[in-house]
């Protein structure tokens, strides 16, 4: 029968107290315990023969417990001898009343402090220590010299002693010493049994691990060698342990490594990333090595970028992406420098087409949340219901038509991250309420949920909308703007930041290039005039010109006749500024004319916006796309002509 505890009993009387206790205190743990009768070298004999890793914790007394923790790793219990258990034995030994030398012999765990008994019953003791099994005769033979007229002591002195005639009685351990032992033996089994799960599930992450782990000693002696590392030194555990690790890969050894922490190195023809951490544990100390191919951490990299791609997580503008010079330009990226080192809640306001999400990437990408995700969400483009679902995520079941298994909201994947509420001011009064809860509370309850889940956000909105004269016209909750509106940053238009044009059409030229390859530079008249222009919807109209005008030019360079041309199809800009002439004196109109014109166009406008939607099964961001501009700009666009 295989147990956790094993109990040695060195004479019989006690393995029957031990059966006994068992039996009262642990009823229903009997299972947990072996009993057996040894002592000293016939116990460690049995014990060579029950080598199952079954045993976690041996329980034994006096010297057969000292000779078992001596010869063995697993942890050995002591069933106390107390003084109680001796001065019972001494009187048991001597109530006939003609003893007067009372001899103690056994080992220094049984015999230590019985002076005290001595002086309690007032009899004279001579103590005899062993140490082992063999110094039993020779102190038993002092004592018959010496006139001990009894011995009593642990079951090696007891029997040599009635060997020799002396009376002698064997101290027995009382049931609370032996109750004391077994709670001690159950805990520490436990502990063991606990440890060597924790051991084993260790062992196993650490042989699975897809990096190579090299652990040494103080030494720089090698204890672990994971299947991994084996395939990095092509060499078998068996082989490296134990040994210096500089005979295998003198690289991990410098100095270098140990100051810098992880360094980058050669092994076998493969640049490995290597990692170093130091570990003191009292006196002894430990060395890690974790080794990645660099080959294979580039492409876990890429990996990860793909699908945070995919999934629309990543900021892929930073700061010195929004270009340029102008006074207006420069006080609004340093405030927004300033601000990426907060995570206080920022209100961006501006015109449509100012680059109002290149800038808030650019925060993020400066920020401390840059390695986290980025999400963003526009808040126009989807209708009240989709909008809370988005926002909050909803859990399956949640309505009619909810995606098995539930779905994370927006708040929940920017964990860690930056969460970007565009066009903050179309959101519906009846959604702002939930909006200010998450963001004053700091956790986000999913639709038909009943539980809440903790979010590390930084929100930053955005609106080309007065939230103030919306929060006068009850359109918007008051409180919220308040929440919204502790950073500020307004991003000027166009016209504001007229002498950044240059600047920003030559940077459109070089990243469209590939449009219209033959094309190198943009003259200065070009430039010039493309800065005098009006410019309403701001850089994204600009960026859609550009666009226009390189796939018009003919040559290499563009000239102010290339941007008239492609100008003439803008219906924006076409009625041009006061001081700009127009490519030719015949094209130009009375003003009158002009005003039926711009009619004219509105109607054409606004009938090829219905005929592209129609075509696109009214999907908005297709038919923006054919029609050149921003999703968000269509439907305000539509919604303007169907409130005339």
């Amino acid at each position: 029968m295989q147990a956790p505890i094993l109990i040695v009993a060195p004479f019989g009387q006690l393995a029957e107290d031990i059966e006994l206790v068992i039996a009262e205190q642990f009823p229903e743990k009997k299972k947990l315990f072996r009993v057996v009768e040894a002592d000293l070298e016939d116990a460690r004999k049995l014990l060579e023969k029950n080598t199952s890793d079954a045993i976690k914790v041996i329980v034994s007394r006096g010297g057969t417990a000292r000779l078992l923790a001596s010869v063995s790793d697993l942890p050995v219990v002591r069933i106390q001898v107390s003084v109680m258990d001796v001065m019972q034995a001494v009187l048991q030994a001597s109530d006939r009343g003609t003893v007067h030398k009372i001899g103690i012999s056994g080992f220094d765990n049984m015999v230590y402090g019985c002076e005290e008994i001595e002086k309690i019953l007032g009899m004279h003791f001579v103590e005899y220590v062993i140490r082992d099994e063999k110094e039993a005769e020779g102190k038993v033979q002092a004592a018959l010299q010496e006139g001990v007229d009894v011995l009593v002591g642990d079951a090696v002195s007891v029997r040599v002693a009635k060997k020799y005639g002396l009376r002698a009685k064997v101290i027995e351990s009382g049931k609370q010493a032996i109750l004391q032992a077994l709670q001690e033996a159950v805990l520490i089994s436990r502990v063991v049994q606990q440890d060597e799960v924790k051991s084993r599930m260790l062992s196993s992450v650490i042989n699975k691990s897809q990096d190579g782990i090299v652990a040494v000693d103080g030494d720089n002696k090698i204890i672990l060698f994971n299947p991994e590392a084996e395939l990095i030194f092509h060499r078998v555990r068996y082989e490296v342990m134990g040994k210096p690790l500089e005979e295998f890969c003198s690289n991990l050894t410098g100095k270098q490594l140990r100051e810098a922490g992880e360094i980058m190195t050669d092994i076998y023809g493969k640049q490995m990333l290597v990692k170093v951490s130091f570990i003191q544990n009292g006196s002894s100390s430990f060395t890690i090595y974790t080794l990645q191919q660099v080959s294979e951490v580039q492409r876990l990299e890429q990996s990860i970028r793909k699908k945070l791609m995919a999934k629309g997580l990543t900021a892929k503008y930073h700061m010195e992406d929004v270009i340029g010079r102008s006074r207006a330009c420069q006080n609004m990226k340093n405030k927004a420098a300033r601000y990426a080192l907060t995570d206080s809640t920022i209100l961006i306001t501006g015109e449509s087409g100012t680059g109002k999400e290149m800038l808030v990437q650019g925060i993020h990408n400066m920020s401390q949340r840059a390695a986290g995700p980025f999400v963003a969400v526009n808040c126009a483009a989807l209708p009240e219901n989709l909008l809370e679902s988005e926002l909050f995520g909803y859990v399956d079941g949640a309505f009619t038509g909810a995606r098995k298994g539930g779905r994370q909201g927006v708040f929940e994947m920017a964990h860690g991250g930056t969460l970007f509420l565009d066009e903050i001011g179309e959101m519906p009064i009846s959604l702002q309420s939930r909006l200010l809860r998450v963001l004053q509370e700091r956790e986000v309850m999913p639709l038909g949920s009943e539980s809440i889940i903790p979010i590390d956000v930084r929100v930053i909105a955005a609106t080309n909308q007065n939230l103030a004269d919306m929060v006068a016209q009850g359109t918007f909750r008051q409180d919220l703007y308040y929440r919204l509106n502790i950073l500020r940053i307004h991003m000027p238009t166009l016209s504001e930041r007229r002498e950044d044009i240059p600047l920003l059409a030559r940077s459109m030229v070089r990243k469209m290039q590939k449009l219209n390859p033959q094309l190198t530079s943009l003259t200065d008249s070009a430039a010039e005039f493309l800065q005098r222009l009006p410019w309403p919807g701001n850089i994204r109209q600009l960026s859609n010109m550009i666009e226009r005008i390189m796939l018009l030019t003919d040559g290499t360079e563009i000239d102010r006749q290339d941007v008239q041309m492609a100008c003439e199809d803008d219906i924006e800009i076409r009625s041009l500024p006061h001081g700009v002439q127009q490519a030719s004196p015949a094209k130009s109109a009375e003003p009158e004319e002009e005003r039926n014109e711009g009619h004219v166009l509105r109607n054409v406008e606004e009938e090829t916006m219905y005929r592209i939607l129609q075509e696109e099964d009214y999907n908005y961001s297709r038919a923006a796309k054919r029609l050149g501009i921003h999703r968000t700009t269509l439907w305000r666009k539509m919604k303007k002509y169907q409130q005339r």
